[in-house]
This record gives C-alpha cells, sequence and structure tokens, in this order.
C-alpha cells in the first residue's frame, strides 16, 4: 500500500490539510498526518485543532511515497522554516517520489527550485514566487512527479489528483462521483 504524509504546522489551512487526508483514505491510500513539531494537537489558520497522527521525528520517510504540503499563513511561513521537512523535500524530489502542495505552499517548491520548467499553480498573489514554472490557473497542475493546486476550493481536486496517482485516475473518478462532486 502507497503511504503518503501530510504535514501540519501552526497556521495551516485546514480545509485543505483534511480534505486530502479524507478522499486519499477513502481510495485506500494509507495517509499519516505529521505535525512539524513535538506535539501532536496542531491549530490551524481557523483556530480549528487537530491531532496528528505523529510527530515529525517519528517519521521514517523511507516508508513513504509522497509528502504534501497543505497551505494557510501562517502555516506556509512554518513548513518553510522547518530545515528536516526542507531537506526531506529536497530528497523525494532528487529520488523522483512525489511532492503535493496546494495555495500558498507551491511558493516553497518554487524557492527550492522544483517547479523550473514545470507547469504550475497556486493562490492568487503567490504567482511570483514559483520561480522558473510555467504559471496556470488551473484548479490542478500534474507535472512529472509534482502536484500543485490553487486553494481551499480547489482542495478536492487536489486530493481526487494525489488519491490518482497511487489509486488509478479511474478509481478517483468513481470517488469523485460517490462525493457528488462535479456529477
Amino acid at each position: 500500500m502507497k503511504k503518503t504524509a501530510i504535514f501540519l504546522a501552526e497556521g495551516y489551512e485546514e480545509i485543505e490539510a483534511l480534505t486530502v487526508a479524507d478522499i486519499c483514505r477513502r481510495c485506500g491510500v494509507e495517509v499519516k498526518l505529521v505535525s512539524v513539531t513535538e506535539e501532536r494537537w496542531v491549530r490551524g489558520s481557523h483556530h480549528v485543532n487537530v491531532e496528528a497522527d505523529m510527530c515529525f521525528s517519528q517519521v521514517d520517510f523511507q516508508e513513504y511515497d509522497m509528502l504534501v504540503l497543505p497551505g494557510g499563513m501562517p502555516g506556509t511561513r512554518n513548513l518553510e522554516a522547518h530545515e528536516g521537512l526542507m531537506t526531506q523535500v529536497d530528497a523525494f524530489y532528487a529520488a523522483g517520489k512525489y511532492i503535493a502542495a496546494i495555495c500558498a505552499a507551491p511558493s516553497i517548491l518554487g524557492h527550492r527550485g522544483i517547479l523550473k520548467g514545470r507547469k504550475a499553480c497556486c493562490y492568487p498573489g503567490f504567482e511570483s514566487h514559483l520561480e522558473g514554472a510555467e504559471v496556470t490557473k488551473e484548479p490542478v497542475e500534474v507535472s512529472g512527479n509534482v502536484i500543485t493546486s490553487r486553494g481551499m476550493g480547489t482542495a478536492i481536486d487536489f486530493a481526487l489528483a494525489v488519491a490518482g496517482v497511487f489509486c488509478g485516475r479511474e478509481k478517483a473518478e468513481e470517488m469523485a462521483e460517490s462525493l457528488v462532486y462535479r456529477v
């Protein structure tokens, strides 16, 4: 079974993180919510507290196939400030493993040079941070092993794209139908 880690930093966008966790789990993808601190409870940008499955120090990154970075403020800045997580983002990219980011979080990938020569999208106003990317206004862009999305309103599209990587497009479309999404 493929495994995905979704990283929660103080101020993350709740809908972006939890929609991915929910839809991926419904599709049979193993998902772990990971606090980037040593505290399992993480407060989102709209003051929703969520208990992560584990803390950053407990993650065996060799077991994971994808890293997911939700947006939100100051969540995005807090993710980018975490050196250990940025080391893993770089390692996953170098290894050709999947990295996914939504809302403001694709800016992290832009700052790290991961978006050069790729199509990418992000929350309006963050386009200048997608360094080297062909910026689009699509709800989601899948460019090789990198997935980006625009924001809370595209969270279901993003989650279906993330799940679809591991369970296939047909299963993702079945899931969309069962969610009564774009029927």
